[in-house]
């Protein structure tokens, strides 16, 4: 898929009203059980984290220590909110970290703040992914670059918890660094080692079943300047918050550091924050000049589309319907009129003598006399009815819900306006006269050609019964 086609299409999540109201008792089931089961899975298992001690575990990583945190909550509920939706993902994270909390002597409101950490670090993929609707199968470099980034971003914010579990445990200010890396960077490993090889396997059957199952998914429209926005300011953010607490919980841990030293990272950390500050911004604006051109784009695509359209529909000498538009629309009128059981009414007339039009005047006299039959035509009809040139000098008029009187009514109408009509050509003024032959619906007939045919018919009669007239047809 190109990355034209990726900006435009929607981004799906599963929608728990549509599965209620559209999803069959099957598709209930699996739905909604399956997510239960899940939830309380995600509950035991981070438990199971405070029970074993998983937290702040010291690695050696070539010599730097590194403290990395196990959580497995984490990436059953990543895949939930890649996969489903946010809600599905966030409500199973909250409800495992708030239970593990009171598992571990946490007072009960800040149990209730603290379990926010995760769905937070969520709502960050959520909007990242609502902001560029990118391809979720992490196949191609600029996907899985754009999963790595928006992973490091979510786990920042996720790890808030962190700060609050080292304040309610009363943790020294040397010991909260541990707890703060673990959290953050085990979120990270787990979402990238984890999470990744998982959303490569599974998106493809999930992207195909949400194809198949359009009734239950709620669309978000992507790449807004809005949703953009919301994307970059949490990014930015992120990665100064991450700076931030990483300082100061170092600094609290070497308290020995040269004060020169201190102000140097300080230092480095303010322009550092600046740079990604312009970057945001720059981002942004990059991104609104895409749109731009893209809406200009898809703007012209449109007014394309439209012109094409027309020009596939209508005749080009007398700006009315063409005979493959005429054909559809008597089509669905024959139709609508059967299953209404109300009479429509079929008007065909062509000019009389027209050969005699162009030998006198030449093709562009003739040209000049269809343009003003059409003309008329557009004069008399209502805005339901359809004209359309039916063949070479023959016409063709569709009134819906018109019963024989009032369908003899506009014929009379219309013949009298063409007779009154002046064409002017080379200085030159003539006049035409048309004849008409006009058609009711009959739901007892098998086809709409049926219909035209007792119109033609009725037409013939006119023709041969003096021409200048309009004749019924039985």
């Amino acid at each position: 898929m190109s990355p034209f086609a990726e900006a435009v299409q929607s981004y799906r999540e599963l929608s728990p009203l549509n599965v209620w109201r559209h999803g069959s008792p099957a598709e209930k089931r699996a739905i909604f059980g399956g997510w239960l089961l899940v939830l309380l899975l995600c509950v035991a298992l981070g438990v199971a984290t405070v029970k074993w001690r998983w937290s702040g575990m010291p690695v050696d990583m070539g010599g730097i220590t590194a403290y990395v945190t196990i959580y497995p909550p984490l990436p059953i509920c990543l895949l939930l909110t890649l996969t489903l939706g946010w809600w599905w993902g966030a409500i199973p994270a909250y409800c495992s970290t708030l239970v593990l909390a009171l598992y571990a002597g946490m007072p009960l409101q800040w149990a209730l703040l603290f379990a926010c950490a995760n769905p937070l670090g969520f709502s960050i993929l959520a909007i990242g992914y609502r902001a560029m609707v990118m391809r979720r199968d992490l196949r191609h470099l600029t996907s899985l670059l754009f999963y790595v980034q928006l992973c490091f971003i979510a786990s920042i914010f996720g790890s808030a918890g962190a700060l609050i579990w080292s304040y309610t445990n009363h943790l020294a200010p040397g010991a909260q660094l541990p707890i703060w890396q673990g959290w953050w960077l085990g979120s990270f490993l787990q979402s990238v080692l984890i999470g990744g090889p998982a959303m490569a396997m599974l998106w493809p059957r999930v992207d195909r079943w949400q194809l198949l199952r359009q009734k239950l998914m709620r669309r978000r429209r992507g790449g807004s300047r809005r949703s953009v926005l919301r994307m970059l300011a949490p990014v930015a953010a992120g990665v100064l918050i991450y700076g931030f607490v990483t300082i100061r919980l170092a600094e609290a841990d070497a308290v020995r550091a040269p004060e020169v030293f201190r102000q140097t990272v300080w230092i480095f950390y303010w322009v550092f924050a600046a740079i990604i500050i312009f970057i945001a911004f720059f981002g942004y604006q990059l991104f609104s000049h895409w749109q731009d051109s893209t809406d200009g784009l898809l703007n012209e695509m449109q007014r394309l589309n439209i012109d094409l359209e027309r020009l596939a529909t209508t005749d080009a000498l007398t700006g009315l319907l063409n005979r493959r538009a005429a054909d559809r629309h008597l089509d669905a009128e024959w139709h609508r009129a059967r299953r209404s059981g109300h009479a429509s009414s079929l008007v065909l007339l062509d000019i009389d003598h027209f050969k005699q039009v162009n030998d006198k005047y030449g093709h562009p006299g003739g040209d000049a006399a269809l343009r003003m039959l059409a003309s008329c035509i557009r004069s008399v009809m209502r805005e339901v009815d359809a004209g359309a040139r039916y063949g070479g000098e023959e016409f063709l008029i569709v009134l819906p819900e018109t019963g024989r009187e009032g369908a003899f009514v506009f014929a009379e109408r219309l013949r009298e306006r063409v007779a009154g009509c002046e064409i002017n050509h080379d200085n030159r003024l003539f006049r035409c006269q048309v004849s008409l032959g006009i058609a009711v619906s009959d739901k007892h007939e098998a086809s709409y050609e049926q219909w035209v045919r007792r119109a033609d018919e009725a037409l013939y009669r006119a023709k041969q019964g003096g021409r200048n007239q309009a004749v019924m047809g039985v």
